[in-house]
């Protein structure tokens, strides 16, 4: 456990792997006590350092016991990084990707995957964040989000998913402003997580502008010692495009060319 005299605190949910956990990562390496969540974390091989905390974000109790876990531990919440996300499992079944289907194809499970385990959970975390974070009157909430809130990519749920996030950002950041408070969407880019790159091996993807998992939590460390960081609350940010303005790289020391909707 953390202790009250140790510099910034941080929740990171959908730790488990992905972008989730190379955010942990990153933010344990920026200096952070890191709290990370996930339904397999034990097996995450994350630094002891970091807290790992199993938890179903499904599960509204379980979300409370790791709030509860956190309060009795610390003084407050610094960051809390939304990164639950359950929208890309199971894309394929019985022999079929069902993943690009028209809406009334869609399997039911991928609506739960996506807007409760993820915008619902966002939801449920960031309103026991914020009462953390009013009360000091400081603090950064991210929310994961994608082009797909702006363009159709891949299916109608999750277009609706990432929408509803980058709304629901807009929406609670209006409502933190008055107490020091940030949210803001961040989007990656493409991240070598361990499909990405099971595909890549089968020529689905070209790595050439990829990023590491631990780049977005890079740049939330950034983000979060921003002293401009109020002046981009409730906005939808391209975690690339933020690396370059405040002098971010990979971890291989690269600057990934920011995505646009026209080029994602």
């Amino acid at each position: 456990m953390g202790g009250t005299d140790q510099g910034p605190a941080a929740l990171v949910t959908g730790a488990s792997r992905g972008v989730g956990r190379g955010v942990a990562l990153a933010l344990d390496e920026a200096g952070y006590r890191v709290y990370a969540t996930g339904r397999t974390i034990a097996g995450a091989g994350l630094p002891a350092a970091v807290t790992a905390l199993a938890c179903d974000h499904l599960a509204d109790d379980e979300t409370a016991r790791v709030f509860a876990v956190i309060q009795a531990d610390e003084p407050t919440l610094d960051v809390l990084a939304n990164c639950a996300w359950g929208g890309y499992e199971r894309m394929v079944e019985d022999g079929a990707f069902t993943w690009p289907a028209h809406f009334w194809k869609q399997p039911m499970h991928r609506w739960t995957a996506m807007v409760d385990g993820g915008v619902r959970a966002a939801f449920v975390c960031s309103a026991l964040a914020a009462r953390l974070m009013i009360a000091r009157r400081s603090g950064l909430i991210v929310n994961l989000s994608f082009w797909a809130a702006q363009r159709r990519m891949g299916n109608a749920i999750y277009g609706l998913a990432k929408a509803a996030t980058d709304k629901l950002t807009r929406d609670m950041a209006e409502e933190l402003a008055p107490f020091g408070v940030a949210a803001v969407s961040l989007y990656p880019g493409l991240v070598r997580t361990e499909a990405v790159l099971a595909a890549a091996a089968q020529g689905a993807f070209d790595l050439a502008n990829s990023e590491s998992p631990q780049f977005v939590g890079r740049v939330i460390a950034a983000l979060r010692a921003d002293p401009a960081l109020m002046s981009r609350t409730g906005q939808v940010l391209v975690a690339a495009a933020v690396a370059r303005e405040l002098g971010v790289v990979d971890v291989d020391g690269r600057s990934p060319e920011p995505l646009s909707l026209d080029t994602v």
